[in-house]
């Protein structure tokens, strides 16, 4: 996909989000709006990251862009399944044991900055534990077979790599649903909201992929931005527990606020590569 068209497509999700946002003000009210808004902002960013380690999956599994499509076309059907279970799970259990927020609120915290300070050479997947596990399932052919995901070798069903790269994806997703969820539940616990801003975040997944599959470079302090977000999150559920409540108005503001000055960040100070490269263009 050029990037021009995945541009194009980006915009057009963002816009389709904002038009059910402004439904939700006038069937449901201005409170329900914001917790949408504020709960899109909070799962488009966490995405963002998310993306990152989808072009490190990708390219450390030498995988052809013209094969990544598939993937992440049956990854994102995978996500919207699995982010359905488990906002269930987690309203349910939220509902029944409140103080399960102040430990989500714990867990955002060390996980922001457990990201604020890792680094990309930490996030490869070259041996990853959970391709092995699916090896010890069932056999994994050594060769791609154009974009089929199971192939009969001397009559036996082996998995492709291309499978297995689908699994690692999923498998990825769900460790940042174990984040992203929580976050979500520091401005609303309303499962509608919580669903509905999660599905409109993950649609567009796919053309911001390749968006940022072409420019990612220019955006290094994105990943410093989400990390704040993250850890911005957990200290507002934390301090629940004080009977401290962050307004939402002012909560959407500050993780708006992060994730713009971030990529304002990325622009001002551009890595060495980028500058490289525009160079290099001239």
């Amino acid at each position: 996909m050029s990037i021009r068209k995945a541009v194009r497509w980006v915009v057009f999700w963002m816009t389709l989000a904002l038009s059910f946002n402004v439904g939700v003000y006038f069937f449901l009210g201005k409170q329900k709006a914001l917790e949408f808004l504020g709960g899109y902002i909070i799962e488009l960013s966490l995405s963002l990251d998310n993306l990152f380690l989808f072009l490190l999956i990708f390219s450390s599994y030498c995988i052809a862009p013209v094969y990544q499509r598939r993937v992440l076309n049956w990854g994102i059907m995978g996500a919207v399944v699995l982010r359905l279970i488990f906002i269930a799970l987690g309203v349910s259990i939220v509902n029944r044991f409140h103080w399960v927020l102040y430990i989500f609120g714990v867990i955002l915290i060390l996980s922001g900055i457990k990201m604020f300070f890792s680094k990309e050479a930490e996030e490869c997947h070259n041996d990853s534990y959970l391709l092995r596990i699916l090896g010890k399932i069932m056999p994994i052919s050594r060769e791609l077979d154009g974009e089929k995901f199971f192939v009969k070798i001397n009559g036996i069903l082996h998995a492709t790599p291309l499978f297995a790269i689908l699994v690692l994806i999923e498998g990825s997703d769900v460790l940042f649903a174990i984040d992203s969820i929580p976050a979500i539940f520091s401005i609303t616990t309303d499962p509608f909201i919580v669903y509905a801003s999660n599905i409109f975040a993950i649609l567009g997944l796919r053309n911001l992929y390749f968006v940022l599959e072409r420019v990612h470079n220019a955006f290094r302090f994105v990943k410093y931005g989400v990390a704040v977000i993250l850890t911005f999150t957990g200290i507002k559920l934390s301090i629940l527990f004080f009977h401290i409540e962050i307004p939402l108005v002012m909560s959407v503001g500050i993780i708006f606020s992060i994730i713009i000055l971030s990529i304002i960040a990325s622009m001002v100070f551009p890595s060495t590569k980028v500058v490289n490269e525009h160079e290099s263009g001239q």
